[in-house]
């Protein structure tokens, strides 16, 4: 299932006719109270004893403009349930209205945040901050940093945590990190992509009548998908019909990628997975996958012919021979548009790819994390895409510079993260937010290369949906093995929860 996501200039420019219409009372009501709404359920769920609204203690940090109207609101209407409700106002105004209804409820402007505190709303800033974010200076709020959960208040972002860029998840240290963001008219690309995917927390949108107004998006958010999307064989299949990958994996130095890779491909499904590399890491990986069949480091054409599909890349190391004969297998793929997964030191081809071809083209996926993303930006000598790429820079935004580099190379590109964010070169993105801590050890990475190979050799079938089944795959079988998120398992097990 995909969700449309929306940059904050979009959802503002959704809400301008109604506004020019005299219906923006009417939105921040409606906003004001989808939050409270959000808010009674979350503390239903996770108060303690099944607490309910009536008798929580629930405090706002309140900005001057109308996000903090919409927590004012929102106030108003939980203390009409019952709630004890507290305002610190961070600037020396506050939205009238807002300000007058939550007074009439029975709130209280307070100065400081009250210590019992059960749920902390935050409604500071809204979509169209921009800049250098300062935390408010107010009494209390140093509860937020307690490590014991029982002391520490639920926090709740008001359409989103305040400081974070709505259209590129830029964030500086000062954001507030929510347990949960409730957002108004539609997913925020912000709160998604880059930091504001790590400091958004759990996300509910309320539909505040939108819809009509805003565009087609071309970035979807992935759900997480079930295998069993992933179409089984037919009776009548054979070894050779249910797809062949062909594997360039593995060094002497890194034998364990390759198992990896070749592990996740057989448990993914594929009719045969053949592997090049050097002896002693064929035999590694054979005495472990015994299906696996092994090919000469440089006797790979024929099987290259045969694959519906090529992984390059893990564990392959810098060994100059080794490269080549990588280099070899890419050439040939490209030639004869077989599908192929450029991963870890397979991205380093992709130099001689640039001098060649002037990039590859749209058989090729290429999945770099961050940091491989960087050096190969520094290859393309785009400054531009240099600081779209840095985390800490106010110009990060993952998502655009995934566009970018896969529109440059001609292919798709999988930027992997906390969020991992997948662009065709066409434009369209489709964004993964994993939730599973445990996949940032080393060896994950082969694993989800033997997935994506395993998924386009089976079948023919777009690279946009290759990668949303197979980040779900990867994805859920470390949720089997870890459901708490405690992240406390290696990449290995990660195979045998692929069954």
């Amino acid at each position: 299932m995909f969700f449309n996501v929306y940059t904050g200039d979009q959802i503002r420019a959704a809400e301008k006719p109604l506004l020019d219409s005299g219906h923006g009372p009417t939105l921040m009501r409606g906003a004001a109270y989808g939050l409270a709404q959000h808010i009674a359920h979350l503390l239903q769920q996770f108060g303690t004893g099944g607490r309910s609204v009536y008798g929580a203690q629930i405090t706002a940090l309140i900005g001057s403009g109308n996000n903090g109207g919409d927590g004012l609101f929102a106030l108003a209407y939980l203390a009409q349930r019952g709630a004890s409700t507290h305002a610190v106002l961070t600037r020396e105004r506050a939205h009238p209205e807002g300000l007058d209804a939550f007074r009439a409820a029975g709130g209280r402007v307070v100065e400081t945040i009250p210590p019992n505190t059960t749920v902390l709303i935050d409604a500071v800033l809204g979509t169209g901050f921009h800049g250098d974010f300062t935390r408010p200076q107010v009494p209390g709020l140093e509860i937020i940093e307690h490590d014991a959960a029982a002391a520490r208040p639920l926090i709740v972002a008001c359409d989103l945590p305040s400081g974070v860029n709505a259209d590129t998840g830029a964030a500086g240290d000062q954001v507030i990190r929510a347990d949960h963001t409730v957002t108004f008219g539609g997913l925020k690309q912000g709160l998604i992509a880059g930091r504001g995917g790590t400091l958004s927390g759990a996300l509910h949108t309320v539909d505040i009548g939108l819809q009509p107004h805003l565009p087609k998006s071309t970035v979807r958010l992935n759900s997480v998908q079930n295998p069993a999307d992933v179409a089984p064989p037919r009776f009548t299949d054979h070894k050779y019909s249910r797809g062949v990958l062909h594997l360039v994996v593995g060094s002497p130095a890194y034998p364990g990628a390759a198992l990896l890779t070749a592990g996740a491909a057989v448990h993914t499904g594929v009719g045969m997975v053949t592997l090049q590399a050097p002896k002693s890491v064929r035999s590694h990986v054979i005495g472990t996958y015994p299906e696996v069949v092994g090919v000469p480091e440089n006797g790979s054409s024929a099987a290259v012919t045969k694959a519906g599909g090529v992984v390059i890349g893990p564990g392959l190391g810098a060994e100059p021979d080794q490269l080549a004969a990588a280099e070899a297998v890419l050439e040939q793929a490209l030639e004869s548009g077989t599908s192929c997964v450029l991963d870890a030191s397979g991205l380093g081809l992709i130099r001689a790819q640039l001098r060649r071809r002037g990039g590859l083209n749209k058989n090729v996926l290429i999945t770099p994390h961050l940091g491989e993303a960087r050096r190969l930006v520094s290859e393309l000598r785009d400054q531009v895409l240099e600081s779209m790429l840095d985390s800490d820079s106010a110009q990060a935004d993952p998502v655009e510079a995934a566009r970018r580099i896969a529109g440059r190379l001609d292919c798709t590109v999988l930027l992997k993260g906390a969020t991992t964010v997948v662009a065709s070169p066409q434009g369209d993105v489709v964004l993964h937010r994993a939730q599973a801590p445990g996949l940032a050890t080393a060896g994950t990475g082969d694993v989800l290369s033997g997935i994506l190979g395993a998924l386009c050799a089976t079948q023919e079938r777009d690279w946009l949906t290759v990668t949303t089944q197979g980040v779900s795959m990867h994805t859920l079988a470390a949720q089997r093995i870890d459901p708490e998120g405690h992240g406390h398992f290696g990449a290995s097990a990660l195979i045998g929860a692929l069954d």
